[in-house]
């Protein structure tokens, strides 16, 4: 399921290893609103576990989705986190 026509804001973290895509996630969190949907795109397959147990551990976030997708034949992770209401 994709969550793009939800989208916020996009936080593009291709590149960075753990722990900086759940560092900046949540700093990116910190500035949204309520409701908002905060869509993560990374290149470390580790994102899928770290940003599923942030989400699971912190007060205020869901984690709605997550996926793998191929971008020029390299693997993205794709999560997407909503600031609950």
């Amino acid at each position: 399921m994709s969550f793009e026509s939800e989208v916020t804001e996009t936080l593009d973290v291709k590149g960075l290893s753990c722990p900086m895509p759940v560092v900046q996630t949540k700093q990116a969190v910190d500035e949204l609103e309520a409701g908002d949907v905060l869509e993560v795109v990374a290149t470390d397959s580790g994102s899928m576990s770290d940003i599923d147990g942030w989400a699971d551990g912190t007060s205020g976030v869901s984690l709605l989705d997550q996926e793998e997708r191929e971008d020029g034949g390299e693997s993205v992770y794709v999560h997407y986190v909503q600031v609950e209401e």
